[in-house]
């Protein structure tokens, strides 16, 4: 069911741009990371990048982009060089890793960083750095889970004034299977299409807004 915005040809590029750019701001500029990352999540090069504009995910470089963050919240320019270091950092690892996080759910970063904010994930580096990517996924599902404890699908169902029953009787879908979607057994955005179609037919929603993104 999941649509990703780019390619996965591009991932490992959006990583590294993405990891560049946290470095470059916050230890090549001095920018606290949490005042630049607040600055990234209001410009439109957040918007750009989670939508897969090929001119950021592959066409600029992280200094690039940091300092395009910056210009475009109205603060002094950046004056320092590009500079892109060997070693990676924390910071960069925890770019790094939104990246791909953000490309494989398709959650906005602003709704990652409500339940993971990147002081959180940048201390995950130490534990987290030489795990498969894999884990770090399971863990930030495990933060979203428990900051948005309710699912889409119960939510809207709740607000529609039906009982999982109802919606099952009225859209065809099995009644276990709805319960799993809102239990979180059972991912919706890995479920066939038709299905979350026809839920949102019953429940006057487009099918994406059921999705867990």
């Amino acid at each position: 069911m999941e649509m990703r915005a780019y390619p996965s040809d591009y991932l490992s590029m959006a990583q590294r741009i993405m990891g560049d750019m946290l470095d470059f701001a916050v230890n090549t500029c001095e920018i606290d990371l949490e005042k630049f990352y607040g600055l990234f999540l209001m410009s439109d090069v957040s918007t750009q990048f989670q939508t897969g504009n090929p001119t950021y995910i592959a066409g600029k470089t992280g200094c690039e982009l940091a300092k395009e963050v910056v210009e475009k919240s109205g603060l002094a320019p950046i004056e320092h060089e590009d500079e892109m270091y060997l070693d990676k950092s924390p910071e960069y690892w925890a770019g790094w890793a939104l990246a791909y996080y953000q490309w494989y759910t398709c959650r906005t970063f602003i709704r990652i960083n409500d339940a993971a904010p990147i002081s959180k994930i940048v201390d995950m580096y130490y534990v987290y750095h030489e795990m498969d990517i894999t884990h770090f996924v399971d863990t930030i599902n495990g933060f979203w889970d428990e900051y948005y404890k309710e699912t889409n699908l119960k939510r809207i169902r709740k607000y529609s004034g039906l009982s999982q029953s109802e919606l099952a009787d009225l859209s065809g879908v099995p009644l276990r299977q709805i319960q799993l979607f809102e239990q979180r057994q059972r991912d919706i955005n890995h479920t066939r299409a038709i299905d979350v179609v026809k839920l949102g037919r019953v429940l006057g929603c487009k099918p994406e807004d059921l999705l867990q993104i």
